[in-house]
């Protein structure tokens, strides 16, 4: 499955990506990517078989792919991701990671987002999406905002990060405030 965006295409994971996407995220002890995006939780560098084995699995379980990859000149740069956070009422929560510094700024994220969320509407009986980040993530606050995301909750000071308390900023939007949109994305 390939996504085109103007200058973005998301592309399922296969397993030739396997590796490629393993140097991505865990080749580095601390890669710059990972203080950005939730670097409260320790990034757990395994093996390249461990990685397979997870990745694979985590892609047998939907029928949408719950990863794909971000694409830039046809150079896989990040992920986009969703998962459930409720199944059963179809609360889901999305992210996107682009691993290479280089990317960063230039609205790729935001447009993979873009991408990622009118997909995810189109393909699930889903009623809103929703996004997780903390205070010392402004890009992806703008980001979000960028898409129409709206502020949802607030939790103060609960995340720490290099001896800083920061909040969990909980972002979201309805399927509707999306459809509403659309025609300006265009």
């Amino acid at each position: 499955m390939i996504i085109k965006g103007h200058r973005v295409w998301l592309k399922s994971v296969d397993a030739g990506d396997h590796e490629l996407l393993h140097s991505l995220i865990c080749a580095e002890e601390d890669p710059e990517w990972k203080r950005w995006d939730a670097p409260y939780n320790r990034l757990e560098n395994v093996s390249l078989e461990k990685f397979s084995r997870q990745l694979h699995s985590r892609l047998a379980e939907e029928k949408i792919p719950p990863v794909l990859l971000i694409q830039i000149n046809h150079e896989t740069v990040g992920t986009v991701v969703y998962y459930w956070q409720h199944a059963e009422s179809y609360w889901l929560e999305v992210g996107a990671a682009i691993y290479r510094p280089e990317y960063w700024g230039q609205g790729y994220g935001t447009e993979a987002l873009s991408l990622w969320i009118e997909y995810l509407f189109a393909h699930l009986p889903i009623v809103r999406v929703g996004l997780t980040t903390w205070s010392g993530n402004e890009r992806m606050m703008r980001c979000a905002e960028k898409l129409g995301m709206k502020l949802e909750g607030r939790i103060r000071q609960c995340l720490l990060v290099e001896g800083q308390l920061y909040d969990s900023i909980k972002m979201g939007m309805l399927r509707e405030e999306w459809e509403e949109r659309r025609p300006a994305q265009e």
